[in-house]
């Protein structure tokens, strides 16, 4: 699968413009997902030195992504700026599972709920 993913309130705390803390199970969720071959997408508000950032966040905790703010294969076949995926991993998407850390700013993605969902 080709999955889109959030960053802010997704993969970390909210902090913007600051890079947060990680989203329980949010890194081994994403590594376990990449290592079996799906296709992850960096999808987010962020731009500039603050999408490089959060690109940095994804090599450092050794995450590897398919695409950032767009799939690289989607230009063969549409000019549409909507980055296509199977999945949309969102903490603003509708019926998204949030969990609220203690010590975040706002709920995040429950990515052990992630985890069984796709298991």
């Amino acid at each position: 699968m080709i999955i889109a993913i959030d960053f802010d309130g997704t993969c970390v705390d909210h902090q913007y413009p600051y890079v947060g803390e990680p989203a329980p199970g949010a890194v081994e969720t994403l590594r376990a997902l990449a290592s079996r071959g799906h296709g992850l997408i960096l999808w987010t508000m962020r731009s500039g030195k603050f999408l490089d950032e959060a690109m940095h966040w994804f090599a450092d905790h050794g995450i590897p992504l398919y695409g950032a703010q767009a799939n690289p294969t989607q230009g063969e076949w549409t000019t549409s700026p909507k980055c296509y995926a199977n999945i949309y991993i969102d903490d603003a998407g509708f019926g998204a599972p949030l969990i609220f850390p203690a010590g975040f700013a706002r709920p995040c993605i429950d990515w052990a709920r992630v985890k069984e969902v796709l298991a």
